[in-house]
């Protein structure tokens, strides 16, 4: 199999190591060599369980593993996708299975400007919409993902307590995420706090195995500009940091591979692949879930719940199935001519860390990574199948994070927002942020690649920009060596909606992203822009003459190159997601457009909970991966708790 992999992967030098990817992929599906291995886990379905959850994914995988710790219960796992194969491991080609069967392949609505010019988002993607990737396999959005391990801020959890969810609190929730974790570090480095992490869990937390030499030049900026270099993980997440991954022997550590591999083995336990879920059936008059319809193989099918249903299909898919079900906003469904069994604001409250992902800077040495030297390369390949080590380990090329707070930075050195140049020349750092008083409202991600390497075209399909956009963006620099510093929106104050289609199952909902209609997040989201941009302008990267890239982008370029005008039409343009979506099933009180409880009871319907990102009431402060695990080991005790 090495040696096969290795001959694929350098083959010819026509196609890139993306290309060549999609096309084993395509031939491993149609081709199965071990066809019965994609059944094994299917055993004949039993009329009822104890338990049923719907959603294999970060959420969901938790749960049927916990839950099957009680012998005495059987629990099913209802899942709409297939199994993982060894092509989704790859770190760093996660961006090529977002364009695989492994991912829905949902887009939002397109939302133009206005009649006087402004507004809109997603303007520069194909049709003006949006890619939202959404993970579908058994391990859910975990196998497609880019394996970040990011907890949010104890400021998070404060106030989803503070907002009337009991037991949400950083303290209450802590122990949850060590419980899931198994965190080893090869050495001790600046910036790692091992005493922080669980070490006992089932899920894997390191550092990428292979480091790029321009890494440490990041890090060493933020101290330049007044930040320390920390770990982010740590109540208080402002500063510079490592990135903390899910990995194993330098491969992708999914849901599927922590939480269900361990379990297969158990008699209690069943797995229902490509079970495409259409509805739960819920008793109208005593409001009782009773069991779920889901369609296998062509055929209907019907299993009771003795004890609990637990949905977990996402933020995305969460909403889709409760209004399908009747629990959904009365007016909607009536017009779609669905039966309200309860009023609930399901699909409001849509909240996701929108950012700006082409912000290039072009470097003078061989630091970064470019797909036609990974391709050449026959070392790096060897190098990953062999000993689980080089540029191959790292998760999309994220190498770094920095949380940050623009608008205190911005009003502490007296920067004037419309003078970018006064913000780059200035080198004071008299005083470090004070990092125990503030909160970050940036996050900016340190890719160790750019869009001027994405010679297949995979890392622009995924956020659905075209191909004539990026020859009008990066004509004359295709292949330059260049890393990016994607800044992101962290607390959103506009909020977007999941709605239905139609009744019809099989539709896709529709999805609005609604970025930006509040101003003060475009606000935000400019300062995060100027911040990426006096990060690469530091004295830590003039070693590699590092340039901002020239090149105006479309529909941007009647403005002056890096005025604020100019970067809040480039932010509505190009308005990409990391897939943080979260809210659509708000935990909170009822009264204040709660969908489920504390415990994650949805209100008014019995034997229904919800467990996954979407009861997230606000977003946090990193990536929801991390926290979606941790709700479900929350989850989890709690279920214990009531049927103990």
């Amino acid at each position: 199999m090495l040696l096969l992999m290795i001959i694929l992967l350098h083959s010819t030098s026509a196609l890139s190591p993306f290309d060549i990817i999609k096309n084993i992929y395509n031939f491993y599906t149609e081709n199965p060599p071990f066809p019965e291995a994609f059944q094994k886990d299917d055993r004949a379905i039993k009329r009822s369980y104890d338990f049923i959850i719907i959603g294999a994914g970060s959420g969901g995988s938790v749960v049927a593993n916990r839950l099957t710790e009680n012998p005495n219960w059987n629990v099913l796992l209802l899942e709409a996708g297939k199994e993982e194969i060894f092509l989704t491991d790859f770190p760093l080609l996660a961006p090529a299975m977002h364009i695989t069967a492994y991912n829905w392949g949902y887009k939002t609505e397109p939302r133009p400007k206005n009649h006087d010019g402004t507004g809109g988002y997603c303007l520069s993607m194909i049709n003006g919409r949006c890619n939202w990737p959404r993970g579908k396999a058994v391990g859910g959005t975990s196998v497609i993902n880019f394996m970040i391990h990011s907890r949010g801020s104890k400021n998070d959890y404060d106030k989803w307590q503070d907002d009337g969810n009991i037991g949400w609190s950083y303290k209450d929730v802590y122990p949850y995420f060590k419980k899931s974790e198994k965190a080893y570090f090869r050495k001790k480095e600046k910036g790692i706090n091992d005493t922080i992490y669980g070490k006992n869990g089932y899920l894997d937390v390191t550092t990428s195995p292979w480091t790029s030499k321009i890494r440490n030049y990041f890090l060493k900026s933020g101290e330049e500009i007044g930040y320390s270099i920390k770990d982010c993980n740590e109540e208080n997440p402002i500063g510079f940091c490592q990135t903390k991954v899910n990995l194993r022997l330098g491969r992708r550590v999914s849901a599927s591979k922590a939480f269900i591999k361990p379990i297969r083995h158990r008699n209690n336990f069943y797995l229902s692949k490509y079970s495409r879920v259409t509805k739960i059936i819920i008793n109208p008059i005593t409001k009782m879930a009773i069991g779920v319809e889901f369609l296998k193989n062509g055929i209907i099918h019907f299993v009771k719940a003795k004890k609990e249903i637990i949905l977990s299909a996402g933020s995305l898919n969460s909403p889709q199935i409760l209004m399908l079900s009747g629990i959904g906003p009365k007016k909607h469904l009536e017009n779609l001519d669905i039966n309200v069994i309860e009023d609930l604001p399901v699909g409001y409250n849509l909240q996701d860390h929108v950012s700006m992902s082409a912000l290039t800077f072009l470097v003078n040495d061989s630091v970064t990574i470019v797909e036609a030297r990974i391709a050449s390369n026959y070392k790096n390949t060897l190098d990953y199948f062999s000993n689980g080590s080089g540029p191959f380990t790292v998760p999309a090329g994220a190498e770094a994070l920095a949380f940050i707070n623009t608008k205190n930075y911005f009003n502490k050195f007296n920067n004037n927002d419309n003078e970018m140049n006064n913000l780059v020349d200035n080198d004071s750092n008299d005083n470090l942020v004070d990092n125990e008083k503030e909160e970050p409202d940036v996050e900016l991600v340190f890719g160790v690649g750019s869009m001027a390497g994405d010679s297949s075209g995979s890392i622009r399909s995924i956020f659905g920009l075209s191909d004539d956009w990026y020859k009008q963006v990066f004509h004359g620099y295709e292949g330059e060596d260049a890393f990016s510093i994607v800044p992101i929106l962290l607390h959103p104050k506009s909020r977007g909606r999941v709605s239905l289609r139609s009744s019809n199952p099989f539709d896709y909902p529709i999805f609005e992203a609604n970025y930006y209609d509040d101003e003060e997040d475009l606000q935000t989201i400019v300062r995060g822009i100027k911040m990426a941009i006096k990060v690469a302008s530091t004295k830590a990267f003039k070693r590699y003459n590092t340039t901002l890239l020239p090149v105006k982008f479309p529909g941007c370029k009647n403005m002056s190159f890096n005025s604020d005008e100019y970067w809040s039409c480039v932010a509505r343009q190009i308005s990409s997601t990391l897939g943080h979506f979260v809210g659509t099933c708000k935990m909170g009180p009822k009264k204040f457009g709660g969908v489920v409880d504390e415990r994650l009871k949805v209100y008014g319907i019995n034997k229904l909970r919800i467990v996954d990102a979407s009861i997230m009431p606000t977003l946090v402060s990193g990536h929801t991966n991390s926290p979606t695990y941790m709700i479900g080991e929350k989850a989890s005790d709690m279920i214990k708790q009531d049927w103990s």
